[in-house]
Protein backbone atom coordinates (compact mmCIF):
# COMPACT_ATOMS: atom_id res chain seq x y z
CA UNK A 1 0.00 0.00 0.00
CA UNK A 2 1.19 3.35 -1.41
CA UNK A 3 1.59 6.10 1.33
CA UNK A 4 -0.35 8.95 0.33
CA UNK A 5 1.08 12.51 1.29
CA UNK A 6 -0.81 15.66 1.17
CA UNK A 7 1.34 18.98 0.86
CA UNK A 8 -0.21 22.23 1.84
CA UNK A 9 -1.36 24.29 -1.22
CA UNK A 10 0.33 27.51 -1.93
CA UNK A 11 -1.14 30.62 -4.08
CA UNK A 12 2.20 30.98 -5.64
CA UNK A 13 6.15 31.08 -5.16
CA UNK A 14 6.30 34.38 -3.21
CA UNK A 15 3.64 32.47 -0.44
CA UNK A 16 5.51 29.80 -0.36
CA UNK A 17 8.95 31.84 0.64
CA UNK A 18 6.91 34.10 2.83
CA UNK A 19 5.94 30.13 5.03
CA UNK A 20 9.48 28.72 4.29
CA UNK A 21 10.08 32.35 6.14
CA UNK A 22 7.84 32.06 9.01
CA UNK A 23 8.71 28.38 9.72
CA UNK A 24 12.56 29.03 9.85
CA UNK A 25 10.86 32.18 12.32
CA UNK A 26 14.14 34.04 10.15
CA UNK A 27 14.56 38.22 9.40
CA UNK A 28 12.47 38.64 6.33
CA UNK A 29 15.60 41.64 6.16
CA UNK A 30 18.32 38.89 6.49
CA UNK A 31 17.53 36.06 4.52
CA UNK A 32 19.42 32.88 4.50
CA UNK A 33 19.08 32.36 0.98
CA UNK A 34 21.26 29.16 0.61
CA UNK A 35 18.89 27.70 3.62
CA UNK A 36 15.84 28.83 2.08
CA UNK A 37 17.14 28.05 -2.03
CA UNK A 38 17.69 24.15 -0.31
CA UNK A 39 14.05 24.14 1.16
CA UNK A 40 12.10 25.82 -1.67
CA UNK A 41 14.04 23.34 -3.82
CA UNK A 42 12.98 19.99 -1.77
CA UNK A 43 9.50 21.63 -2.20
CA UNK A 44 9.51 21.51 -5.70
CA UNK A 45 11.37 18.33 -6.01
CA UNK A 46 8.12 16.86 -3.76
CA UNK A 47 5.34 18.38 -6.28
CA UNK A 48 7.35 16.87 -9.34
CA UNK A 49 7.63 13.48 -7.12
CA UNK A 50 3.35 13.33 -6.75
CA UNK A 51 2.61 14.48 -9.86
CA UNK A 52 1.10 17.93 -9.10
CA UNK A 53 1.54 20.52 -11.92
CA UNK A 54 3.97 23.09 -10.88
CA UNK A 55 3.58 26.49 -12.82
CA UNK A 56 6.18 28.36 -14.47
CA UNK A 57 5.94 30.70 -11.56
CA UNK A 58 7.24 28.20 -8.98
CA UNK A 59 10.03 27.36 -11.68
CA UNK A 60 11.04 30.82 -12.48
CA UNK A 61 11.72 31.53 -8.39
CA UNK A 62 13.51 28.85 -8.49
CA UNK A 63 15.97 29.62 -10.79
CA UNK A 64 15.95 33.40 -9.32
CA UNK A 65 16.64 31.83 -5.60
CA UNK A 66 19.45 29.56 -7.49
CA UNK A 67 20.78 32.81 -9.13
CA UNK A 68 20.89 35.06 -5.88
CA UNK A 69 22.52 31.92 -4.23
CA UNK A 70 25.42 31.94 -6.46
CA UNK A 71 26.13 35.13 -6.50
CA UNK A 72 26.17 35.27 -2.62
CA UNK A 73 28.81 32.49 -2.87
CA UNK A 74 31.24 34.03 -5.06
CA UNK A 75 34.06 35.35 -3.38
CA UNK A 76 34.60 39.01 -2.48
CA UNK A 77 37.50 40.97 -3.08
CA UNK A 78 38.35 43.60 -0.73
CA UNK A 79 39.37 46.43 -2.89
CA UNK A 80 36.13 45.98 -5.31
CA UNK A 81 33.12 48.58 -3.99
CA UNK A 82 30.33 47.49 -2.13
CA UNK A 83 27.46 45.69 -4.57
CA UNK A 84 23.70 46.06 -3.30
CA UNK A 85 22.72 43.22 -1.89
CA UNK A 86 21.16 40.51 -4.41
CA UNK A 87 18.18 39.98 -2.13
CA UNK A 88 16.72 43.19 -2.02
CA UNK A 89 14.62 43.47 -4.63
CA UNK A 90 13.18 39.74 -3.60
CA UNK A 91 12.60 41.56 0.02
CA UNK A 92 10.73 44.27 -1.62
CA UNK A 93 8.31 41.65 -3.64
CA UNK A 94 7.97 39.59 -0.24
CA UNK A 95 7.33 42.91 1.75
CA UNK A 96 4.30 43.75 -0.98
CA UNK A 97 2.94 40.39 -0.75
CA UNK A 98 3.03 39.82 2.97
CA UNK A 99 0.95 43.35 3.16
CA UNK A 100 -1.40 42.62 0.55
CA UNK A 101 -1.72 39.33 2.27
CA UNK A 102 -2.79 41.00 5.57
CA UNK A 103 -5.20 42.99 3.48
CA UNK A 104 -6.81 40.25 2.13
CA UNK A 105 -7.20 38.81 5.73
CA UNK A 106 -8.55 42.03 6.95
CA UNK A 107 -11.32 42.49 3.94
CA UNK A 108 -12.41 38.62 4.71
CA UNK A 109 -13.10 38.81 7.94
CA UNK A 110 -15.02 42.00 7.89
CA UNK A 111 -17.04 40.46 5.05
CA UNK A 112 -17.94 37.03 7.32
CA UNK A 113 -18.38 40.15 9.68
CA UNK A 114 -21.18 41.91 7.73
CA UNK A 115 -22.97 38.54 7.07
CA UNK A 116 -23.85 38.30 10.56
CA UNK A 117 -25.49 42.11 10.32
CA UNK A 118 -29.47 41.85 10.21
CA UNK A 119 -31.36 44.56 8.93
CA UNK A 120 -34.81 45.61 9.85
CA UNK A 121 -37.18 47.79 7.41
CA UNK A 122 -38.02 50.93 9.64
CA UNK A 123 -41.74 50.50 10.97
CA UNK A 124 -42.63 54.34 11.99
CA UNK A 125 -46.75 54.39 14.01
CA UNK A 126 -49.56 55.98 12.29
CA UNK A 127 -49.50 58.42 15.19
CA UNK A 128 -45.90 59.22 14.81
CA UNK A 129 -45.61 59.78 11.22
CA UNK A 130 -48.97 61.71 11.74
CA UNK A 131 -47.35 63.98 14.18
CA UNK A 132 -46.78 68.17 13.31
CA UNK A 133 -44.90 69.84 15.54
CA UNK A 134 -45.80 72.66 17.24
CA UNK A 135 -45.64 76.28 15.70
CA UNK A 136 -43.86 78.72 17.96
CA UNK A 137 -44.74 81.88 16.51
CA UNK A 138 -42.44 83.90 18.75
CA UNK A 139 -39.27 82.20 17.54
CA UNK A 140 -40.98 81.92 13.88
CA UNK A 141 -40.84 85.91 14.29
CA UNK A 142 -37.76 86.16 16.23
CA UNK A 143 -35.56 87.66 12.94
CA UNK A 144 -38.87 90.08 11.78
CA UNK A 145 -41.71 91.81 13.14
CA UNK A 146 -45.15 92.82 12.13
CA UNK A 147 -43.94 96.60 11.91
CA UNK A 148 -41.57 95.88 9.34
CA UNK A 149 -44.00 93.69 7.09
CA UNK A 150 -46.22 96.26 7.32
CA UNK A 151 -43.97 99.29 6.46
CA UNK A 152 -42.96 97.14 3.22
CA UNK A 153 -46.85 96.42 2.99
CA UNK A 154 -47.11 100.57 2.74
CA UNK A 155 -44.21 100.98 0.33
CA UNK A 156 -45.93 98.55 -2.41
CA UNK A 157 -48.82 100.04 -2.26
CA UNK A 158 -47.64 103.52 -2.31
CA UNK A 159 -45.78 102.55 -5.52
CA UNK A 160 -48.65 100.85 -6.77
CA UNK A 161 -50.61 104.55 -6.35
CA UNK A 162 -47.74 106.27 -8.28
CA UNK A 163 -48.09 104.18 -11.10
CA UNK A 164 -51.99 104.93 -11.88
CA UNK A 165 -52.76 106.89 -14.53
CA UNK A 166 -55.25 109.61 -13.60
CA UNK A 167 -56.74 109.88 -16.77
CA UNK A 168 -56.84 105.54 -17.01
CA UNK A 169 -57.80 105.65 -13.58
CA UNK A 170 -61.11 106.82 -14.06
CA UNK A 171 -62.15 104.20 -16.56
CA UNK A 172 -64.81 101.97 -16.08
CA UNK A 173 -63.63 98.36 -15.64
CA UNK A 174 -65.69 96.07 -17.99
CA UNK A 175 -65.53 93.16 -14.71
CA UNK A 176 -64.15 92.70 -11.59
CA UNK A 177 -62.08 89.84 -11.19
CA UNK A 178 -62.21 88.59 -7.42
CA UNK A 179 -59.56 87.09 -5.18
CA UNK A 180 -60.20 84.67 -2.42
CA UNK A 181 -57.48 83.86 0.54
CA UNK A 182 -58.53 80.30 0.01
CA UNK A 183 -57.21 80.67 -3.60
CA UNK A 184 -54.13 83.03 -2.93
CA UNK A 185 -53.06 80.51 -0.73
CA UNK A 186 -53.51 77.23 -1.93
CA UNK A 187 -51.36 79.54 -4.84
CA UNK A 188 -48.68 80.49 -2.66
CA UNK A 189 -48.28 77.12 -0.87
CA UNK A 190 -47.63 75.76 -4.99
CA UNK A 191 -45.39 79.03 -5.12
CA UNK A 192 -43.12 78.29 -2.16
CA UNK A 193 -42.89 74.77 -2.83
CA UNK A 194 -41.38 75.56 -6.50
CA UNK A 195 -39.32 78.73 -5.23
CA UNK A 196 -38.38 77.48 -1.83
CA UNK A 197 -36.65 80.99 -0.65
CA UNK A 198 -38.22 84.28 -2.15
CA UNK A 199 -38.33 88.11 -1.72
CA UNK A 200 -41.38 89.24 0.51
CA UNK A 201 -41.13 92.70 -1.14
CA UNK A 202 -40.68 91.12 -4.99
CA UNK A 203 -43.60 88.99 -4.14
CA UNK A 204 -46.31 91.71 -3.36
CA UNK A 205 -44.50 94.02 -6.14
CA UNK A 206 -45.17 91.26 -8.44
CA UNK A 207 -49.01 91.25 -7.97
CA UNK A 208 -51.62 93.16 -10.20
CA UNK A 209 -54.11 94.79 -8.49
CA UNK A 210 -54.39 96.22 -5.04
CA UNK A 211 -56.93 93.17 -4.03
CA UNK A 212 -54.25 90.81 -4.89
CA UNK A 213 -51.38 92.96 -2.80
CA UNK A 214 -53.72 92.48 -0.18
CA UNK A 215 -54.76 88.61 0.07
CA UNK A 216 -51.45 88.05 -0.68
CA UNK A 217 -50.11 90.44 2.33
CA UNK A 218 -52.99 88.17 4.61
CA UNK A 219 -52.16 85.24 2.93
CA UNK A 220 -48.48 85.37 4.04
CA UNK A 221 -49.44 85.60 7.62
CA UNK A 222 -52.22 83.12 7.68
CA UNK A 223 -49.09 80.75 6.05
CA UNK A 224 -46.93 81.97 9.16
CA UNK A 225 -49.31 81.31 11.85
CA UNK A 226 -49.67 77.77 10.54
CA UNK A 227 -46.32 77.38 10.07
CA UNK A 228 -46.18 76.43 6.21
CA UNK A 229 -43.70 79.22 5.68
CA UNK A 230 -40.56 81.02 7.66
CA UNK A 231 -40.13 85.12 7.05
CA UNK A 232 -36.36 86.16 7.86
CA UNK A 233 -34.51 89.54 7.49
CA UNK A 234 -30.60 89.05 7.21
CA UNK A 235 -30.00 92.68 8.49
CA UNK A 236 -31.43 95.39 9.51
CA UNK A 237 -33.34 97.48 6.76
CA UNK A 238 -32.35 94.72 4.26
CA UNK A 239 -34.95 92.82 2.25
CA UNK A 240 -37.42 90.67 3.93
CA UNK A 241 -37.05 87.22 2.76
CA UNK A 242 -39.49 84.27 3.05
CA UNK A 243 -38.54 80.61 2.92
CA UNK A 244 -40.93 77.16 2.85
CA UNK A 245 -41.10 74.66 5.38
CA UNK A 246 -43.44 72.62 3.50
CA UNK A 247 -41.89 69.16 2.52
CA UNK A 248 -40.90 68.90 -1.06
Amino acid sequence: MDLKVKLQVFEGPLDLLLHLLEKNKVNIYDIPIVEITNQYMEYISEMQRHDLNIVSEFLVMAATLLDIKSRMLLPKEEAEEEEEDPRAELVQKLLEYKMYKCMSYELKDRQIEAQRVLFKVPTIPREVRQYEEPVNLQELMADVSIKRLNDIFKSVMRKREDKIDPIRSRFGRIEKEEVSLEERMSYLEQYALTHRRFSFRGLLEAQSSKMEIIVTFLSILELMKVGKIHIFQERIFDDIFVESRIAA
